[in-house]
């Protein structure tokens, strides 16, 4: 029996189309198995993958379709591609079919109030600086060498949606009525209108950067997609300026920690001259709107003369700790702990 590892690497091939020689077929033959109740081949959690990448695949071969209702964009596909063998097929428009709003998670459907002009946009960068794009919204996109971008070409309906493959900064036109969605493979990000990166290359972990506002980021399989910043997903994360989260197919995890060079959001006087330490880190928490845990009993009696000038945040922190002979760790969810013995009082 193949462990999980081996199946998370099946699974990755068959949605790339670098399935070995046999594996194709056997995904296709489980997903023929996954209504039946009795010799089921596969765990329950293996069969909700395998039916995930069903139906990521029918997305991906039926991206470039115009709108229509779902069950007839999978009968069509046959017409068009002889990657789907029939069973597979017939399995694939019965789940569109029954399951409704349990399969909506995975594969948003096309709405009938999607206008007959529209029709999908692929967007594929193979130049060697950055391409800038516009949306219909008004949104901007900065895409980078070797990235692509699907969407809409008018973006309508209750979401505006768009799926990438590569790394993208984008800058988002503010509508809280029609959140903006970027889906990756891994990772679905929702903004109502702000700026942030997100970075989704094959074989590595997915990122999201938060430049500006606030940003909501959960993972792709199960996500709760009427989730926004405002009210986020159980299992999603709330991401402000200076922080990233980062996700980890092998661990399965979603983690929030600050970027690795935090820049000056509100700029603060950062020169002190016999002031409280407590002063200090509360500058340097505003400045660069992050969270700096400290215990205040400690550092009571301690006062020190500094001036920071053009260092980045840690460079600041490191030499405040070297001046208080104290120390500092990052930890989960984006925090800075700053530790330090306290100050003899003179």
């Amino acid at each position: 029996m193949m462990s999980q590892a081996e199946f998370d690497a099946l699974l990755q091939r068959y949605l790339t189309g670098h399935s070995r020689p046999g594996e194709q077929q056997l995904v296709e033959q489980w997903s023929q198995q996954l209504g039946e109740a009795d010799d089921q081949p596969l765990p329950a959690h293996q069969r909700a993958q395998v039916k995930a990448a069903m139906w990521d695949r029918i997305a991906q071969l039926t991206a470039d379709e115009p709108a229509a209702p779902a069950p007839l964009l999978v009968q069509l596909v046959p017409e068009r591609r002889s990657f789907w063998r029939e069973p597979a097929l017939r399995w694939a428009a019965a789940a569109t079919l029954t399951l409704g709003a349990a399969a909506a998670w995975w594969l948003p459907r096309p709405t009938a109030t999607v206008a007959a002009t529209s029709h999908w946009v692929r967007r594929t960068n193979s130049t060697v600086r950055n391409q800038h794009l516009q949306l219909a919204d008004g949104s901007h996109v900065t895409l980078a060498t070797g990235s692509t971008l699907k969407y809409r070409s008018d973006l309508t309906g209750a979401r505006r949606e768009v799926y990438l493959t590569g790394q993208a900064c984008f800058k988002v036109a503010k509508n809280p009525d029609r959140p903006f969605l970027v889906y990756t493979d891994k990772l679905v990000t929702t903004v109502l209108g702000t700026t942030f990166l997100v970075k989704a290359y094959a074989g590595e972990p997915g990122m999201v950067v938060v430049r500006e506002g606030r940003v909501a980021v959960q993972r792709r399989q199960g996500a709760e997609l009427n989730a926004t910043p405002n009210q986020l997903a159980a299992a999603g994360v709330l991401l402000l300026p200076n922080q990233q989260a980062t996700y980890s197919a092998k661990t399965r995890r979603l983690a929030k920690a600050l970027v690795d060079k935090p820049i000056i959001l509100t700029p603060q006087p950062l020169a002190f001259k016999n002031r409280p330490v407590a002063e200090v880190l509360t500058a340097l928490e505003k400045a660069y709107g992050v969270n700096i845990v400290y215990d205040p009993a400690r550092l009571n009696a301690c006062t020190v003369t500094i001036a920071f000038d053009d260092e980045s945040l840690f460079e600041q922190l490191d030499t405040l700790c070297k001046a208080l002979n104290a120390k500092y760790k990052l930890a989960n969810n984006a925090q800075i702990i700053f530790e330090s013995n306290g100050c003899a009082a003179s």
